[in-house]
């Protein structure tokens, strides 16, 4: 079968002939119909990420839309390495194969479901634990993933939202989307004044963190308190992505001094079944327009195209399938 196929670690996919997947009891074969070019999967086919098996070549790809036997569209992933979503046919595991709503853009819901569910996850969690989410905080509003978090903290019901980013024609559609923004600096730095005033004296609910490095540090900055008495705010930090560094220094007083907590987001810290569940929920949100993400579709034959594309900020790339 035709597949993306990267050789070893760093290298570009080129387009090429890859062995058929083995089926084994509780998997099936799909057909691609489109699969998102996500940062993650760049990263995973590298090496660098904690999910890579170090093991090439491999085809890349976590997630896709793909056509059943049946003529049916569904959203699934979870495909055993070294097979990736980004070949003609997968092995998709038939606990995960989740029927796309009527009408829903393939495109859309396989460039929206990864960026989007990285926020809709901790907020959905943690509105659960506060009834109303209040103020957020946004680290890296200006990415895909950065720009559906502002929207899915509207569509929850946030009080406000403020977006940190450095692209300012992004920041300007977190505006548009409801967020205070807070420009970041040319060296991806920016100032805890600026944070703090964002916040306009307000505690945030919950901080979901795209960037951690030094637009942590500042955030961290921003939330110290300077009193002895109990917190009447209830924090909750969740670390996302490190674009802008893989460390960030949390001051001993901060976390003293206010009721806090510190937690990732990742495939390895949250439940599979809660995801699952969410899944519908959330292509459904894309499919009516609730949430939007700004997708650039590539056939897989482009793939070294499409992955060059995908490095630059803007729209999610989205690998699909070949015309009939």
């Amino acid at each position: 079968m035709k597949a993306a196929i990267v050789s070893e670690a760093g290298a570009v996919p080129e387009y090429g002939d890859f062995p058929e997947p083995a089926v084994r009891e509780g998997y099936g074969l799909v057909e691609l119909v489109a699969s998102g070019l996500h940062p993650v999967v760049r990263s995973i086919a590298s090496g660098r990420h904690y999910g890579s098996t170090g093991a090439w070549p491999l085809v890349p790809g976590l997630d896709a839309v793909a056509r059943t036997p049946d003529g049916d569209l569904v959203f699934t992933g979870f495909i055993e390495p070294p097979y990736g979503t980004m070949a003609e046919r997968m092995a998709s595991p038939a606990a995960l194969r989740v029927p796309l709503p009527p009408g829903a853009d393939p495109v859309r819901i396989a460039g929206g479901m990864n960026p989007g569910l990285s926020s809709w996850m901790p907020l959905t969690t943690r509105k659960a634990e506060v009834a109303e989410l209040g103020t957020v905080v946004i680290l890296g509003a200006t990415g895909t993933a950065g720009g559906m978090a502002v929207q899915n903290a509207r569509v929850l019901g946030a009080r406000r939202v403020a977006g940190v980013g450095r692209n300012p024609e992004a920041l300007e559609r977190a505006a548009g989307a409801g967020a205070v923004v807070v420009p970041l600096r040319g060296n991806r730095d920016v100032d805890a004044a600026s944070i703090a005033a964002a916040l306009a004296g307000d505690a945030p609910s919950i901080v979901l963190d795209f960037l951690w490095g030094a637009p942590a540090e500042a955030t961290f900055q921003a939330l110290g308190r300077r009193r002895i008495s109990e917190d009447a705010a209830d924090i909750a930090y969740i670390q996302i992505g490190a674009t802008a560094g893989a460390e960030a220094a949390v001051p001993a007083s901060l976390l003293r001094s206010r009721r806090l907590r510190i937690s990732g987001s990742g495939a390895g810290s949250g439940s599979i079944a809660k995801i699952v569940e969410q899944l519908p929920i959330y292509m459904r949100l894309i499919a009516d327009g609730s949430v939007t993400v700004p997708t650039s579709p590539y056939p897989l034959s482009r793939i070294a195209e499409a992955w060059a594309a995908s490095a630059q900020s803007g729209s999610r790339v989205v690998v699909i399938a070949e015309p009939a």
